[in-house]
């Protein structure tokens, strides 16, 4: 397949199938939701859900708001993506082990989710748990289609 038709999909602009519901040219807002260590979140995960979400003391139950100023790029045959800012869960306290962020479109009605990444099992104590972006690129983007 062309590269522009990758970076077009990250763009929204094809539907193959008759479920379209874009009426609009504004981009869809998205969000990071943590999930526990016990929690079955993977690549069959398809939507969000709060079952198996964290919960705890300034944690809100769907997550943070993604910083997405950074327009999808191509290079080579990669189209790629990388939200603008890292992802900060600010003065939580989560006592029991989480080990992945489920990022999702919450603006489609579904809540559709776009990535699931795993880390290193952890728990919070009144502390701010940053997850940094890497370098948006063909190579090391969050969200690579090659």
């Amino acid at each position: 397949m062309v590269t522009s038709f990758k970076t077009d999909l990250l763009n929204g602009i094809h539907a193959f199938g008759p479920s379209v519901i874009r009426a609009t040219t504004t981009a869809d807002s998205f969000k990071a939701a943590l999930y526990l260590a016990s929690a079955t979140v993977n690549a069959s995960t398809t939507a969000y859900s709060a079952t198996g979400e964290v919960s705890g003391s300034n944690y809100v139950a769907g997550g943070v708001a993604v910083t997405t100023a950074t327009a999808p790029a191509a290079s080579g045959t990669t189209a790629f993506v990388t939200p603008s800012a890292s992802i900060v869960f600010a003065n939580v306290t989560l006592t029991t082990s989480f080990d992945c962020v489920l990022l999702y479109n919450n603006t489609a009605a579904g809540k559709n989710a776009v990535s699931v990444h795993t880390f290193t099992a952890q728990t919070i104590t009144a502390g701010t748990l940053t997850l940094t972006m890497p370098v948006n690129s063909d190579t090391t983007a969050l969200i690579r289609l090659a």
